[in-house]
Parts: structure tokens; sequence; C-alpha cells
């Protein structure tokens, strides 16, 4: 296999479970932004870690032409905001299943569509992209729709004549026994 389709399916791996794990950690921390904090944390050590021992192994300097500069604080940017935007999905009562194939399948057709405009019409477009941009759409819509669902929660049963909450009103007027 070659480097690049293995970091492709590894990149898959990891954004696939991103979604599923983030809804568990805003279930667990009772907030969507503490998640998004401790993400911004992450990136922000794996990027630095990862952006320095990649630069060692190539041998790279530290200049940074401001054109470039620009460009990768504009990246990290959409990445951020796509996170934040993805937390407010789930904040706002998006499960993955639903959420994630939308992200995904959303993200590939604006790449693709991004690029072509970036060609400022010089690129030969296939009329398949549009198959695929549709293919991608009804694939978003069928993951979503035929992942198993949880069960939802069962209601609990009604309270007895004898389990009755009693009010303060109800209370006070009482006497002791």
């Amino acid at each position: 296999m070659k480097l690049p389709i293995f970091f492709g399916l590894a990149t898959a791996l990891f954004w696939g479970m991103y979604g599923p794990v983030l809804a568990d950690s805003r279930g667990d921390l009772k907030s969507p932004f503490k998640p998004y904090l401790l993400i911004g944390l992450a990136y922000l050590l794996w990027g630095v870690v990862g952006g320095l021992v990649g630069m060692w192994q190539k041998g790279d300097d530290f200049s940074f032409p401001s054109h470039g500069t620009s460009l990768g604080f504009i990246a990290g940017s959409l990445g951020a905001f796509g996170a934040l935007t993805l937390t407010l999905a789930m904040y706002n009562g998006g499960k993955p299943y639903i959420v994630m194939p939308i992200v995904f399948g959303g993200a590939v057709t604006v790449s693709a569509l991004f690029s072509i405009w970036k060609e400022g019409g010089s690129a030969h477009i296939n009329p398949l992209l549009y198959v695929g941009v549709a293919g991608v759409i009804a694939s978003a819509a069928l993951v979503a729709y035929c992942t198993p669902h949880p069960a939802p929660a069962k209601a609990k049963p009604a309270a007895t004549a004898t389990e009755a909450p009693v009010s303060e009103a109800d209370a006070s007027t009482r006497s002791p026994q």
C-alpha cells in the first residue's frame, strides 16, 4: 500500500471516530465547550510536536514566508472553525451518526468544488464529477439513515398513589406524626 493511501485511511479512521468520541466527552463533561477547549489543546500539542518532528526529519529551517504563513494560519482556522461548528451541531441536538456523514460527505464535495473554483475556470470538469457529488449526497443519507440508532429511552412507570410527591404547601399544612 502506498503511503498517501495509508495516511488517508488513517485520517479517515481518526476523524471517523472523532464525532462519537466528542459526543461521549460532551456527555461526560456535561458541556459542549469543555471538549472544544480540550480539542484546541490537543491540536496545539500534537500540531507543535508533529510539526517540529516533521521539520527536524525533513531538515527544514525556521523561516516562514508571509504568504505561506498566512495560508497555513487560514487552514488552521478553517479546521478550528470546523471543530467549533461540529461542536455546535452536536450541542444543538445532532447525533454523531447523523452529523458525521453530512460533515464528511459535504467536505468531499466542498473540497472538489473549491479546487475547481481555485483553478479559475481553467480546469476540465468531467461530467462524472456531478454523478459523484450526487453519489456522496445519497451515500451520506444512506449511512445516516441505516446506521443503527440507540433504542429510545424507556418511559418511567407512573407513580402510584402512595408514592405521589408531596408539595411544600401540602407538607406545611400537615401535622407532624
